[in-house]
């Protein structure tokens, strides 16, 4: 497995994945998920990937190679959702031509991405772009994407990020859904690759690869876990009794009452009726006595 979140915010773009693959527990390999495409001060893209890896390297390995799908690449679209329609035919091209051997060895044609980026002259935008080829776009309202092992880091982000969060502090809260995840989850590991993207900067200016060595990530890994254990100390355990009502836990729900205890009726105890034993009594048989002669 694999994570990877983007961040579309009004300073820019975030971009962190891991490099972890993995298929079973003895067979664990290394392999880069985030790949950029850049052309000349007119166009910068981020690609994520997550899924079956043979999926993922042959849908990168189109567009590596500028091959024009309906007369279109990366290289030549004019805007960042033109990117991602070809993105999605590159999907559609190869599922064409390896879906049906994938279903014969059973194997389902698994392919998710986060795409981003900005062409000159239109503000950055952030995809996800799904296995069928078809996509949905980052908005205000919902300004990050999530794919792979999403459930651990997903919290944080929820409590922190909003459109206008800086770009410094959205990478903070980035990096420590990944700490989360990967505390929780092996299939998903080291080194990550983290990309900072500046509006109209049209170029990856920050731009890192980090592993256990990393300073910040350890003081990331080793603060984020004293702090969240702090706060969990700091917060009052409940009180049965309602003594003190701001802890109380036993105030009463609005809409529900309390759960019902079915408890087992008591036994009855059988007394037996004793059984009247009835005798036969064998009718005897009358002797006539004769009299001699």
């Amino acid at each position: 497995m694999t994570y990877c979140v983007g961040l579309c915010l009004k300073d820019g773009l975030v971009f962190l994945s891991d490099t972890r693959t993995n298929a079973g527990v003895d067979q664990i390999g290394t392999f880069r998920k985030m790949s950029l495409f850049q052309k000349d001060k007119d166009r910068f893209f981020t690609l994520m990937s997550a899924g079956n890896l043979a999926i993922t390297q042959a849908v990168k390995e189109i567009l590596l190679q500028g091959q024009l799908l309906n007369g279109k690449n990366l290289w030549n679209v004019e805007s960042t959702h033109d990117a991602a329609v070809v993105i999605g035919d590159a999907i559609k091209q190869v599922y064409d031509r390896d879906h049906k051997a994938l279903e014969k060895a059973g194997i389902d044609f698994n392919c998710n991405l986060i795409f981003g980026g900005q062409v000159k002259g239109e503000r950055p935008r952030l995809f996800n772009i799904y296995s069928a080829g078809n996509f949905i776009e980052a908005t205000p309202e919902t300004c990050y994407f999530q794919i792979g092992e999403s459930k651990y880091g997903k919290p944080i982000l929820d409590r922190v990020i909003s459109f206008d969060t800086p770009l410094n502090l959205a990478t903070k809260c980035a990096l420590i859904s990944m700490d989360s995840t990967l505390n929780s989850n092996i299939s998903v590991g080291l080194p990550l690759d983290l990309l900072v993207y500046e509006k109209n900067s049209l170029q990856a200016s920050k731009l890192v690869t980090m592993d256990e060595s990393n300073p910040y990530f350890q003081m990331i890994h080793q603060l984020w876990g004293e702090k969240l254990r702090a706060a969990f100390n700091s917060i009052a355990e409940p009180s049965w009794s309602g003594e003190t009502p701001s802890k109380s836990i036993t105030s009463p729900a609005k809409k529900m009452g309390a759960v019902p205890i079915y408890r087992a009726s008591k036994a009855v105890k059988k007394v037996a009726t004793p059984t009247k034993t009835v005798s036969k009594t064998i009718p005897k048989k009358k002797v006539t006595l004769k009299a001699k002669r």
